[in-house]
């Protein structure tokens, strides 16, 4: 009897992977630091990412890379592929001495001088995110690949966040800042 998740087969996204692993690892655990680590990632938030990269230029998150591999992608293979990397043993990673406190103090207090809310308010005090809000977990992911992304949110070119909810935070977030919190979340677990 194949592994079910809430909604799709982890059997059938196990197979549905071997694309996958090229950037992102037999087991969910990219090499490159650019690219995300998925083991581990709620499905419900994974499959969301892949309809928006497979919406390509007319969705909120345009990667032409992801693009060309979503495009293919059934509902079905989605759901199978979440689900599958859902299953999987995250990693955790380590954080640099030297961005430890402010990272540390980003993500657990915030800046309260520039209105910027916590990280942990919705990822969690351990970065495990939120999976039946669909709010991804960053324990242990790259920080190379997550400041780009705050970079992403910060200058528009990522757009898929609930009501500008990561926009408007990084939109009052330093450089600094956003370097500190993103090698501080490498190490969290």
């Amino acid at each position: 009897m194949p592994l079910l998740s809430a909604a799709g087969d982890i059997d059938s996204g196990k197979m549905k992977s071997a694309s996958c692993a090229a950037c992102h690892g037999d087991n969910g655990v990219s090499a490159n630091p650019v690219w995300p680590k998925l083991a581990g990632q709620n499905a419900k938030y994974l499959s969301a990412q892949l309809y928006e990269f497979r919406k390509g230029s007319n969705g909120n998150r345009n990667n032409a890379v992801m693009y060309g591999i979503a495009a293919v992608l059934s509902d079905e293979d989605i759901e199978d592929l979440s689900a599958y990397y859902e299953s999987l043993e995250k990693s955790i990673g380590t954080v640099d001495d030297k961005y430890l406190e402010q990272g540390q103090n980003m993500y657990r207090g915030g800046n309260l001088e520039y209105s910027i809310q916590a990280c942990m308010a919705c990822h969690g005090p351990n970065g495990q995110g939120n999976s039946l809000a669909g709010i991804p977990m960053l324990s242990g992911q790259h920080s190379e690949y997550i400041y780009t992304q705050l970079k992403n949110f910060q200058s528009d070119i990522r757009s898929n966040d609930h009501n500008k909810m990561m926009r408007n935070i990084v939109s009052r977030m330093s450089d600094k800042e956003m370097k500190a919190v993103s090698e501080y979340i490498e190490g969290l677990y």
